[in-house]
């Protein structure tokens, strides 16, 4: 039966095939009917993990809601204000290293759950902060929990799938990171700018969540036996290549890894300024940050919406598609008046947020035995220096030039990203052979 649906086999003198349309479509149909008759453990791994995804995500994103609000009740500068996301980013890329190489012997789960526990009392205690000191403080220790997220729980997806479905169930946890921040975010302008309640309201709210997740991911991730401590064949294992990193292909990893940092720090600060970018343009303080949920609305679509791109057109090719129209229509979102820069913002969601679906799904293509978390924690922390660098350096060109300017550059800086998608597909070929799509 599976034949007839695959009508135009194309075989070569060496009996390679090249798949038609039709072809790719079965086989991405048949990657999602995996995951959803994937065993019981399986599911339950890769709902928890896009739980605890789409809590650490919201709670992230949040801070960009917050940024207008302490920027005019603190006076702060433009500096100042991008200062409290970097000291974030900052604490987030010093410590992913170190925690997932501590993963593998400790073993992810314990760790991830730690760490949503340290984020949850740093947000309740943030939402008692008095002054500008106190703010960064906590948000530093926000950072460090949310450290211990994404290499850590992108690894326990890894090792409960394979093949195709790896794929998939990476596309769905990186979706499930944007859902997040669509709920968290919404809920904080409607809470501080439809209800009148104070920032540190929605603060409180996500820190009791939080811990709350935490204590029900323990008990589902033990329940599907994931993310535990390794046994004594994989401590021995481990003892032997503690120096690998795992990566098989180094050229395409850097080169992704670039591709990653570029992007993120184009996201990082377009998330950050559109607010002050619709403050400019006219919209009142408490509703300019709903810029940024429109925004990521958009990017949550587009994360499934570029994982379909890829899968048709190769990963090299969806990636310069994705870069080239995020750059284009932030200017034309600097060009165009408040209202119609608000209609535009969710295409530029689905492009910005999208091209990381990309990204992250190539990862596992790159890398090779059980270093999932360590491979993943290199990565994670690159783009997260592009998160610590990208705002500080905005921030000191928006007070200088001011906002539009420094629109102008990030759409300038993604296209650096265009002569490397070239390295990335001829790595992508030579690291999985020529079967697979990759340009």
């Amino acid at each position: 039966m599976l034949c007839r649906k695959i009508p135009n086999w194309i075989y070569t003198k060496k009996y390679r095939f090249k798949p038609s349309v039709t072809h790719e479509i079965v086989l991405a149909g048949l990657s999602c009917h995996t995951i959803f008759m994937a065993t019981p453990d399986r599911k339950w791994t890769l709902r928890t993990c896009c739980s605890v995804h789409a809590l650490h995500d919201g709670m992230v994103d949040m801070l960009y809601a917050l940024l207008p609000l302490l920027r005019e009740a603190l006076g702060l500068s433009y500096t100042e204000t991008a200062l409290i996301r970097s000291v974030h980013q900052f604490a987030d890329a010093a410590f992913q290293i170190p925690i997932a190489i501590a993963a593998e012997k400790a073993g992810e789960r314990n760790l991830l759950i730690l760490g949503t526990l340290i984020v949850g009392g740093a947000f309740l205690a943030l939402g008692f902060a008095d002054g500008y000191s106190a703010i960064l403080a906590f948000v530093f220790v926000a950072g460090f929990g949310a450290a211990f997220c994404h290499p850590l729980s992108s690894s326990i997806v890894s090792q409960a799938f394979s093949g195709a479905p790896l794929r998939t169930a990476l596309g769905i946890y990186n979706a499930a990171g944007d859902v997040g921040k669509f709920i968290f975010l919404g809920s904080t302008i409607l809470a501080t700018a439809s209800l009148g309640y104070s920032w540190q309201v929605p603060v409180l709210g996500f820190g009791v969540a939080a811990i709350i997740i935490a204590m029900a991911a323990l008990i589902l991730l033990n329940y599907a036996n994931a993310g535990g401590p390794p046994g004594a064949s994989d401590k021995s294992e481990q003892a032997e290549n503690a120096g690998d990193w795992g990566i098989k292909h180094r050229k395409g990893f850097y080169a992704l890894s670039v591709i990653a940092v570029l992007d993120n720090a184009t996201r990082v600060g377009f998330l950050i300024f559109v607010s002050f970018l619709m403050i400019e343009k006219g919209v009142a303080t408490e509703w300019a940050a709903s810029a940024v949920v429109v925004t990521v609305f958009g990017g949550m679509c587009g994360k499934y919406a570029v994982g379909l791109i890829a899968a048709r057109i190769g990963v090299a090719r969806s990636i310069l598609l994705t870069e080239i129209a995020t750059a284009v229509l932030i200017v034309i979102v600097v060009a165009v008046p408040s209202l119609f820069a608000f209609l535009l913002l969710p295409f530029v969601g689905v492009f910005l947020n999208g091209t990381s679906s990309a990204i992250y799904g190539t990862v596992p293509e790159l890398i090779e035995g059980k270093k999932h978390s360590r491979a993943y924690g290199l990565i994670y922390t690159t783009v997260s220096g592009a998160g610590l660098v990208a705002p500080l350096i905005y921030g000191q060109l928006a007070d200088f030039s001011g906002v539009v300017t420094t629109m102008i550059v990030m759409a300038a800086g993604v296209l650096l990203t265009i002569p490397l998608c070239g390295i990335l597909a001829r790595s992508l070929r030579d690291a999985t052979g020529p079967a697979i799509r990759t340009n």
